[in-house]
């Protein structure tokens, strides 16, 4: 039997996109995975649409109350029980060979991170509106501080090797923080050169407005990281600067 996979999804409002990224699941070849879904007080009818699906491999929580991406995240985890975590928001998609190359790299290459290319698509065409982002280097705590390489849709990790690591639910930028703590433990993250994921790019993103979340990514570096203020100021920028030029691949 092959290793179990725990896939992470917090869900919120997703009713539009929801049907697409679970048929992206169930078309994946490799078929040993649990999906938790932890439902973060939808006011849509994403959860129903999710209780449609038969597969007791789909395992949906609905929270209690409102609590954000991160919290929703952890609740899955806490839940997880394989030896692999793999994250899928609730608008993006796989590829149907996904799970199976990254499971089959981190074996491999006896690696315990592994991140792949991802198409970076239109909110409702899901048609390339950018260059596909490219996983293109070995990843390490000190190039992730200048820039976040990793994305939920695109990484996985093997608990095994290096347990579970949970998001912090008073940052806009959790995933960030996430990554870096997991950084501190493990020597590098590796990149697998081949497109398998589909980010959907939407409009209202906190990702997108770069803007309004300087001050947020600051703190990364302030609060938790325990940098200095000249040093925090110092990541600030380069992540703004990389940030701008990650966003400007469009195609001629």
């Amino acid at each position: 039997m092959k290793d179990l996979v725990s896939i992470i999804t917090p869900s919120y409002n997703s009713a539009e996109f929801i049907e697409e990224t679970i048929q992206s699941v169930l078309n994946q070849t490799y078929e040993n995975w649990e999906w938790l879904i932890s439902d973060d007080r939808s006011k849509d009818n994403t959860a129903e649409i999710i209780k449609k699906y038969n597969d007791p491999r789909i395992k949906l929580q609905i929270l209690e109350q409102n609590g954000g991406a991160g919290n929703a995240r952890n609740k899955s985890l806490e839940r997880s029980q394989g030896r692999y975590i793999a994250f899928l928001d609730s608008d993006d998609l796989w590829y149907p060979e996904y799970l199976e190359t990254m499971v089959n790299f981190l074996q491999e290459n006896n690696a315990e991170l592994a991140y792949c290319n991802y198409s970076r698509c239109d909110e409702h065409t899901m048609e390339p509106i950018l260059k596909d982002f490219e996983a293109d280097k070995i990843v390490t705590f000190s190039n992730l501080l200048k820039t976040c390489r990793l994305a939920p849709v695109s990484t996985i990790y093997d608990t095994k090797r290096v347990g579970k690591f949970l998001f912090p639910v008073k940052s806009k930028r959790e995933d960030h923080v996430m990554w870096l703590n997991l950084l501190k433990v493990i020597p590098k993250g590796y990149p697998v050169k081949k497109t398998m994921a589909k980010y959907r790019m939407r409009e209202n993103s906190v990702s997108r407005n770069k803007k309004n979340i300087i001050k947020d990514q600051y703190l990364v570096y302030k609060d938790f990281m325990n940098f200095s203020t000249v040093k925090s100021l110092y990541y600030t920028a380069n992540w703004a600067l990389n940030g701008f030029l990650k966003y400007s691949k469009i195609f001629n």
